[in-house]
């Protein structure tokens, strides 16, 4: 199980990933930014992460007042997770009411993540959502990542164990080490920090960004029969929206609803609800992932 001391620290890892250096104010034609990379068994930047960092380096650009409302990213190559990632913020408008602002996240010169955000002042008019699904179980009576993987001697395993900043709980069997269950196109997974989050409307956001991407390809591959460690496999997340309805906070817990509409041409796409547990759908997100299978004929 994780330790009380463990989990402190990673929601506090997970604070040093989002507190970006201005670099004293210095800026090009564009406002500039520079953060840390997060450690990883693979060496290979999470998305979760730059997608979050590159909102965080965005929001520094906006005026008080004005959340984002809205993200578009593409991945454009894999980060080196033992370097840093600078951030190029372009103002490209400041309107009455919203804001745009297109990042580049950049490694060695080049862009590893290009995203355009939009921030709103809140605003009045019609309102309704989702509903929340029944019968979803709470998540105290789930297994933690650490109860299933805990005892498994992988740097991988141990990483999504003990280092992740997020307590996820599968709401379906778990698909780390095998694919139980029946092949529906379907997922659902608690949420939540180990610990409590400053009260930072910014950074809550920025983090839930960050969380968005842990398992929004697991419907495709639940749909398929697949596991994490399925052999020979290669996924990658290729691009990532994302829309926050309403105010959250990540260190109360998150239901995550996810579902796959389509997968073909090596691609598949899945398309996720988040909800508060009080029944709330803050959030929505879509992504699509590359799959490749060793069996599978198919460009290199």
């Amino acid at each position: 199980m994780t330790s009380p001391a463990h989990r402190a620290g990673s929601t506090g890892a997970l604070l040093t990933l989002l507190d970006l250096d201005d670099l004293g104010g210095a800026r090009t034609d564009k406002d500039v930014f520079v953060g840390p990379s997060e450690r990883q068994p693979r060496h290979r930047v999470f998305g979760g992460q730059v997608l979050a960092q590159s909102l965080i380096a965005a929001s520094r650009t906006v005026a008080d007042g004005r959340p984002v409302h809205s993200i578009h990213a593409y991945f454009l190559r894999p980060g080196d997770a033992d370097k840093p990632i600078t951030f190029g913020v372009e103002r490209l408008r400041d309107g009455r009411s919203f804001s745009a602002r297109q990042v580049h996240a950049y490694q060695d010169g080049v862009p590893i993540l290009s995203m355009i955000a939009s921030f709103q002042i809140e605003a009045d008019g019609v309102e309704h959502q989702s509903a929340m699904p029944e019968g979803i179980p709470d998540p105290e009576t789930l297994p933690s990542t650490a109860d299933l993987l805990g005892e498994i001697d992988h740097p991988v395993a141990q990483y999504w164990a003990f280092d992740r900043p997020f307590d996820i709980r599968h709401v379906d069997p778990a698909m780390y080490v095998s694919a139980a269950g029946p092949h529906v196109a379907r997922n659902a997974v608690w949420m939540k920090t180990f610990d409590a989050m400053p009260d930072d409307d910014g950074l809550h956001r920025a983090a839930l960004a960050y969380a968005s991407d842990y398992t929004l390809l697991e419907p495709v591959l639940r749909r398929h029969g697949l596991s994490w460690i399925t052999p020979g496999m290669s996924v990658a997340s290729l691009d990532h929206a994302m829309w926050w309805h309403r105010p959250v906070r990540v260190d109360d817990w998150l239901l995550y609803v996810q579902e796959a509409p389509s997968a073909q041409g090596a691609r598949g796409l899945g398309a996720g609800k988040i909800f508060d547990r009080r029944g709330v759908h803050v959030a929505s997100v879509a992504q699509e992932g590359m799959i490749r299978l060793p069996y599978l004929d198919g460009p290199a």
